[in-house]
């Protein structure tokens, strides 16, 4: 599996240099802990701002959330790349991927809110799916409903599989 997984970064990170050239990619590691739980937060802060709870016990809630969440990663996705999104060796987001033999899952992919909608993580995608379409692999990912990344999929030619309750199961090529 690690092969596999050093191939997808040096084919994301040339696809990432090419849309901009401060753009990188590393593996993560136990001190960025404090970036993935900031990270974590800044993705689902919109969802807590109607809930009448104190901004602290807000930020206590996605930091636990953002622990459980790379538990289970962890857990259920053994062999995973755990990669950093860099600009300049600077954090901005991350992506988290595993191969298999049929299939690479695209478990997480997630920016800063600064950073969306410069097209980041539309290149990373185009070239994943360059990647397993050479290999002859499905290219899967689990997406809310409601997320705007359901554009961009639908945009790059994925398509349902599944409805799976809180989320949508998509696949490329369909």
């Amino acid at each position: 599996m690690a092969a596999v997984a050093e191939c997808f970064a040096n084919t994301l990170t040339q696809a990432l240099v090419g849309h901009d050239e401060r753009l990188g990619l590393r593996e993560e590691t136990a001190q960025d802990v404090a970036f993935v739980t900031a990270l974590y937060a800044d993705t689902r802060w919109e969802e807590l701002r109607p809930v009448d709870w104190p901004e602290a016990a807000k930020r206590d809630f996605l930091a636990q959330q953002s622990r459980l969440q790379s538990a289970h990663y962890r857990e259920h996705y053994p062999g995973a790349e755990l990669l950093l999104i860099l600009r300049d060796d600077v954090p901005i987001g991350r992506l988290y991927l595993r191969a298999g033999a049929s299939e690479v899952r695209l478990m997480d992919i997630a920016l800063l809110s600064t950073e969306c909608g410069h097209g980041i993580g539309g290149a990373l995608v185009r070239a994943l799916q360059a990647h397993v379409q050479q290999r002859g692999q499905q290219l899967t990912l689990h997406v809310e409903p409601a997320n705007p990344a359901q554009r961009l999929y639908q945009r790059l030619g994925f398509r349902l599989i599944e409805n799976r309750g809180v989320y949508d199961f998509l696949g490329w090529p369909a």
